[in-house]
């Protein structure tokens, strides 16, 4: 599968609905998963790395109570993507709020997803990361990630 990347400005028209950049459309296919994410934006994945995701909740145990939590989160508001003739997908009222998806929104390509910002939200993300991005990268190679 290809690396899912780049940035995208859009808005959310008042039916709930987004253009999804055509570089995306084609990676993440006909249909895919859309889902809350972490830090408050929203994630798609195509189904693909959908079915992966979902092989490795499967696998966390029942007993934890972090582990249902974390499977509940992720599980209960996802919802199918399918792109319209005018290459928009329906984002589901619960999910706008969730994200705090209004008018302006962001679409970033992360790898194996895609993610859906509040504009603001990315925005004040993205103002950050000059802050701490060395120590970011200093955290990545004690996981064994060097650049």
């Amino acid at each position: 599968m290809t690396m899912l990347m780049g940035e995208f400005n859009h808005t959310i028209d008042p039916k709930g609905r987004v253009i999804v950049p055509a570089k995306l459309r084609e990676q993440l296919g006909d249909e895919f998963v859309i889902t809350k994410g972490l830090d408050g934006c929203l994630f798609g994945y195509p189904m693909e790395e959908w079915k992966a995701f979902e092989e490795k909740l499967q696998t966390l145990p029942l007993t934890n109570k972090d582990a249902r939590q974390f499977v509940r989160f992720f599980l209960a508001g996802a919802t199918n993507g399918e792109i319209d003739k005018q290459g928009r997908v329906l984002i589901p009222q619960v999910l706008r709020e969730f994200a705090g998806l209004d008018k302006d929104v962001v679409l970033t390509g992360a790898g194996s997803r895609i993610e859906i910002w509040n504009k603001a939200k990315w925005e004040e993300i993205v103002s950050r990361y000059d802050d701490n991005m060395d120590e970011v990268a200093e955290n990545m190679s004690n996981m064994g990630f060097t650049i």
